[in-house]
């Protein structure tokens, strides 16, 4: 006998995703535990001593205002890509792309900023976990910006628009998680360190 499913009238419907947002989602989840790990791991460790004390390079909080901008060049591009403003979309993802470029270039100046104050990635953990999270950060970033640019191809080709946001909403998605990432690394390190 075959089963049959009937929809009753105001009842709930299952819910339904994309699966290529799915999968995005996921992969954030699992970067947010990682990060969550290492950044739990830090204080643990930083609780045992030998700790180098040191300032955060001045140049993170260039990173930081720019990853913020960056964010909202995004959400610009996003808001005109859902009115068919091409014109809009397509300068927003440029902007965003040349700061997640900066951003990434900003990074690497706070990695010389730490070796001009003998600060290395082994010979103490402070350093080793600076590193660490920047790195880790910055690879997450990069793969941010590849996706950037694919949009941007795209929005040049005339594939996204108002009927087609799916790769936009998942690149917004990405590159928002990025910026609240930094922001929330950015504020542990302050605080802690």
């Amino acid at each position: 006998m075959e089963e049959r499913l009937e929809y009753i009238e105001g009842a709930e419907q299952p819910i339904s995703m994309h699966p290529k947002k799915f999968a995005l989602w996921l992969f954030i989840v699992s970067t947010v535990m990682v990060f969550a790990a290492l950044t739990s791991a830090y204080i643990v460790r930083q609780a045992e001593g030998n700790w180098l004390e040191f300032n955060l390079p001045s140049v993170f909080y260039w990173t930081s205002a720019i990853i913020v901008l960056s964010s909202g060049t995004m959400h610009w591009a996003y808001s005109a890509a859902q009115r068919d403003d091409m014109k809009s979309l397509k300068l927003g993802m440029v902007l965003t792309s040349i700061l997640g470029v900066a951003f990434l270039i900003g990074q690497w100046y706070s990695w010389v900023a730490l070796v001009d104050r003998d600060v290395y990635f082994v010979g103490n953990p402070a350093g080793s976990f600076l590193y660490v999270f920047t790195g880790l950060h910055a690879l997450h970033l990069i793969s941010g910006v590849i996706f950037l640019i694919i949009v941007l191809i795209s929005s040049f080709n005339y594939k996204i628009h108002s009927k087609s946001m799916t790769r936009m909403e998942m690149c917004a998605t990405y590159w928002h998680f990025l910026g609240g990432l930094w922001v929330y690394l950015f504020m542990f390190l302050l605080l802690n360190h």
